[in-house]
C-alpha cells in the first residue's frame, strides 16, 4: 500500500453535497445527533480534506422563508468561501420532496398548482445554480410515484414529467445558461413505487424529450443496488450511450432502504470494477459522494468520513491499474477472449453477407467445449482487491 497515492488532489474532482457531510444525523426514528455546518464552513472543511467541489440543494443553501437580505448575506458568505479556497460548485439541484405540498409528487402531482409551483421552484434553483457556475442541474424525483396504484394513471404521470423537463430545458436555453440536466433514478423511497426507477427506465424516458442531448444521467450506487442491479453494468451502459453527465458514489446493502453508506464499504467488487470503468473510459466529470456519516459521528468524525470516501476511490483506482498491468490478468483475458469481444462479429447488413453467413457450417458441439477461464479472472480480481 505504500506506493499507492491515497491523498486526493483537485485533479481528482472529488465533490460533496452540503447535505452529505453536513447531514445532522436525523433519521425516521431519531432526532439530530450533531450540529449543522454552515455552507461557508462546509466549503472551508472541504478545502482542508482536499476536495475539489461542492454541490447544493436550493434549500440547503437558502432555506425557505429567508428574507431577501438574508439570502444575499448567505450567498455573499458562500461566494467568499469559494473564492478563498478555490472550491468550485460542481452541481446544483432542487429539493422537491421536503415541503408538505409535495406529498403527492411535484412534476407528477395530481394538483396542477403544485406542478406549477414545482416548475417555478426549479427555475429559481437553476438561477442560483447559474449564479455560482454550476454546470449541471440534477433532478431526483423522490416524490414522483405512488403508494396507491390507482391514484395516478402512469401514462399521464409520465406525460406531465416530460412536459416539466421539456419546459425547463427551454428555460435554460432561453436564459443562455451553460448547463445541462442529469436525472437521478431510484426504485422506491420515499414513495412506495417511483416513476423512472432505474438507469434503463430513465435513459428510455430521456430519448422521448424534445432535446435529449440536454439531458443525461446522475446514477447513484445505492439506488441501483436497492433494485438488486449491478451499478457497474448500469454505468457502463450510460457511458456507452454517452449519457453519464454526473455520478453519485456511496454504498448500499442489497434489499435495504437507501443507506448512503461510505463508498467502498459494502459492494467492494462492484466498486472495484466501477472505478476501473471510470478510469479506463476517461470519465472527466465530478466524482460526487452522496453519502452521510454514521449518526454516531460528530466533529472530526464526519470529516474522517469524507477523507475515507476519497481514499477508497483512490485505492480502487490504484488496484485497478495494477490489475490491468498484471501479466497473469492479461493471459487470463486472452484465454477468456476478452479482447475478441471488441472485434466486429460480421459488420453491417448486406444481402451478400447474410447469404454467406447462412452457408457457413458451425460445429456447435466443438464450440461448446471451449473453456473461458472466468473462474481464473474472477479470482485474480479478488487477489488484487485483497492485495494477495
Amino acid at each position: 500500500m505504500n506506493d499507492i497515492r491515497l491523498t486526493p488532489t483537485r485533479e481528482d474532482k472529488f465533490a460533496f453535497g452540503l447535505w452529505t457531510i453536513g447531514h445532522i444525523g436525523r433519521d425516521p426514528f431519531g432526532d439530530p445527533t450533531r450540529e449543522p455546518i454552515s455552507p461557508s464552513d462546509f466549503v472551508n472543511g472541504l478545502d482542508e480534506v482536499g476536495a475539489w467541489g461542492v454541490s447544493f440543494h436550493d434549500d440547503d443553501l437558502l432555506p425557505p422563508g429567508t428574507s431577501a437580505s438574508e439570502r444575499e448575506n448567505i450567498k455573499k458568505s458562500f461566494r467568499k468561501a469559494l473564492d478563498d479556497t478555490g472550491i468550485v460548485v460542481s452541481m446544483a439541484t432542487t429539493n422537491l420532496f421536503t415541503m408538505p405540498c409535495f406529498k403527492d409528487g411535484a412534476f407528477t402531482s395530481n394538483d396542477p398548482q403544485v406542478r406549477k409551483f414545482a416548475i417555478q421552484k426549479v427555475m429559481n434553483s437553476i438561477d442560483v445554480g447559474a449564479e455560482f457556475g454550476a454546470p449541471t442541474i440534477v433532478f431526483w424525483g423522490g416524490r414522483e410515484g405512488v403508494e396507491a396504484a390507482g391514484s395516478k394513471y402512469p401514462l399521464d404521470a409520465l406525460e406531465r414529467y416530460r412536459e416539466a423537463m421539456n419546459f425547463l430545458v427551454g428555460y435554460v436555453k432561453d436564459q443562455g445558461y451553460r448547463m445541462k440536466f442529469a436525472m437521478e433514478p431510484k426504485p422506491n423511497e420515499p414513495r412506495g413505487d417511483t416513476f423512472l426507477p432505474t438507469i434503463g427506465h430513465t435513459m428510455a424516458f430521456i430519448e422521448t424529450l424534445d432535446d435529449p442531448s440536454m439531458v443525461g444521467l446522475n446514477p447513484e450506487v445505492a439506488h441501483e443496488t436497492m433494485a438488486g442491479l449491478s451499478f457497474y453494468q448500469g454505468v457502463a451502459q450510460a457511458i456507452w450511450q454517452k449519457k453519464l453527465f454526473h455520478i453519485d458514489l456511496n454504498d448500499q446493502k442489497i434489499g435495504r432502504y437507501d443507506q448512503d453508506l461510505r463508498f467502498g464499504s459494502e459492494g467492494i467488487k462492484d466498486d472495484f470494477f466501477l472505478v476501473r470503468l471510470l478510469e479506463r473510459t476517461g470519465y472527466s466529470g465530478p466524482k460526487h459522494f452522496d453519502s452521510r456519516p454514521y449518526r454516531s459521528e460528530h466533529g472530526e468524525g464526519v470529516w474522517e468520513f469524507a477523507r475515507n470516501s476519497m481514499r477508497n476511490y483512490l485505492a480502487f483506482a490504484a488496484k485497478a491499474k495494477a490489475y490491468d498491468n498484471d501479466p497473469k490478468v492479461k493471459e487470463a483475458e486472452s484465454l477468456a477472449g476478452v479482447d475478441a469481444l471488441a472485434n466486429e462479429t460480421i459488420g453491417k447488413y448486406s444481402k451478400a453477407l447474410a447469404e454467406k453467413l447462412k452457408a457457413e457450417n458451425f460445429d456447435y458441439e466443438q464450440l461448446a467445449k471451449r473453456n473461458y477461464f472466468n473462474e481464473r479472472l474472477d479470482q485474480l480480481a479478488i487477489d488484487h482487491i485483497f492485495g494477495l
